[in-house]
C-alpha cells in the first residue's frame, strides 16, 4: 500500500476544507474518524503521515472519548516511527489549559493569573485569590466552554449553587483574571508548519464563543453574519511574542495552531488559549486572499513526499 495523508479528527465539517485543498494538490488521503473503535496493537500501522486535528470540543459533539482513544492511537503510531503531525505532546496541550499555561510559561510567554479548582467548595474560595473581575473557564474546553464573567466571590457563589452551573467535562475548573481590552478585542496568531502564518483581529464585543470556522454551532454570535466583521486578518502582524510562540511550538510536538492573545490598557500582552485542532474564517481570509487549509495542505504535501524518499 502506497503513503498518503492520514487525517484524524471527529468533525466532518471542520476537516471538509482542508479535503478540497488536498484533492486540489493531488494528495492521497484517508478520512480517520476517531469516535470510537478498536486498536490491535499487534498490528503494524499503514505508511504515511498522520495530521491530528482532534478537539478538545469533541464531547460537546457527542463523541466524549474521542481524544482518549486518539491517544492510544498516536502513542501506537509513534512507537512504529510514524510521522505524526500534532503528535501526542500537542494533544496534552489540547486537552488541558493547565498544561498548556505551564508549557507557554517555560517559553517566556505571560499568561493570566489562572486558579485550578475541582470541587464547588474550593471553586468558590479560589475567588478570594483576585481583586477585581474574574472568569471561570473549562480546563477542557473549546468554544468558550464556561466562560463567564463575575464581579464578585458572591456573584461566582450564586452561580455555581444555581442549576445553571456547568462542570468541565474533566471535573477542573479554572478561575482567571478578567483582562479587559480596551477595544474589545483579541488576537488570534496562527501557525502552520510551526511558523507564523497571519494574525486575526476579533471582536469580542458579543461574548466569549470565538468560533473562526465557516460551520459554526447554533447560537454562536462569532460567525460572520452581520455587517461589521468579527473576523479581521491584521496587515503586516509582527511582535516580538511570535518567536517565543514559534520556540513553544517546536518544543511541543506541534505543526498547526492557533494562539490567541489579549492586550489590557496597558500594553500588557497576555496569551490564554492554545488550539492545535485550528479552523480559519473563510471572510476574513478572502479579503486578505490568504488561505490557512491551502498552507496546511501544501505542508502535509511537502511531508508526505519526504516520507516517500
Amino acid at each position: 500500500m502506497s503513503a498518503k495523508v492520514y487525517i484524524i479528527h471527529e468533525n466532518e465539517e471542520w476537516t471538509e476544507p482542508l479535503k478540497v485543498h488536498l484533492e486540489k494538490l493531488g494528495v492521497p488521503f484517508e478520512d480517520w474518524f476517531l469516535h470510537e473503535g478498536s486498536l490491535d496493537l499487534t498490528t503494524v500501522p499503514p505508511e504515511g503521515v498522520f495530521y491530528n486535528r482532534m478537539s478538545a470540543s469533541s464531547h460537546t459533539r457527542g463523541h466524549r472519548y474521542a481524544p482518549e482513544y486518539t491517544a492510544a492511537v498516536l502513542s501506537w503510531l509513534e512507537s512504529h516511527g510514524r510521522l505524526v503531525l500534532n503528535d501526542r505532546r500537542a494533544l496534552a496541550l489540547e486537552v488541558s489549559k493547565v498544561a498548556q499555561y505551564n508549557a507557554l510559561r517555560q517559553h517566556g510567554i505571560t499568561t493570566p493569573k489562572t486558579i485550578a479548582a475541582v470541587g464547588k467548595d474550593p471553586l468558590i474560595e479560589a475567588a478570594d485569590n483576585f481583586d477585581g473581575p474574574f472568569i471561570t473557564k473549562h480546563n477542557r474546553a473549546g468554544k468558550g466552554l464556561g466562560v463567564q464573567l463575575f464581579q464578585s466571590k458572591d456573584a461566582l457563589k450564586q452561580y455555581v449553587e444555581s442549576d445553571d452551573f456547568e462542570e468541565s467535562i474533566d471535573g477542573i475548573t479554572l478561575l482567571q483574571d478578567y483582562i479587559e481590552s480596551p477595544d474589545s478585542s483579541i488576537t488570534r496568531c496562527e501557525f502552520v508548519g510551526g511558523e507564523f502564518l497571519y494574525a486575526v483581529r476579533v471582536d469580542t464585543s458579543e461574548g466569549f464563543e470565538l468560533c473562526p470556522a465557516d460551520v459554526c454551532q447554533v447560537g454562536d454570535s462569532f460567525c460572520p453574519t452581520t455587517e461589521k466583521p468579527k473576523f479581521e486578518i491584521i496587515k503586516d502582524f509582527d511582535h516580538p511574542i511570535l518567536k517565543n510562540y514559534e520556540s513553544f511550538l517546536k518544543a511541543n510536538g506541534i505543526t498547526f495552531a492557533g494562539i490567541e492573545c489579549i492586550e489590557n490598557k496597558n500594553g500588557e500582552l497576555f496569551t490564554y488559549d492554545v488550539n492545535t485542532n485550528t479552523n480559519y474564517n473563510p471572510d476574513a481570509e478572502r479579503v486578505s486572499n490568504l488561505s490557512g487549509m491551502r498552507e496546511i495542505a501544501k505542508t502535509l504535501e511537502h511531508a508526505l513526499a519526504q516520507v516517500q524518499l
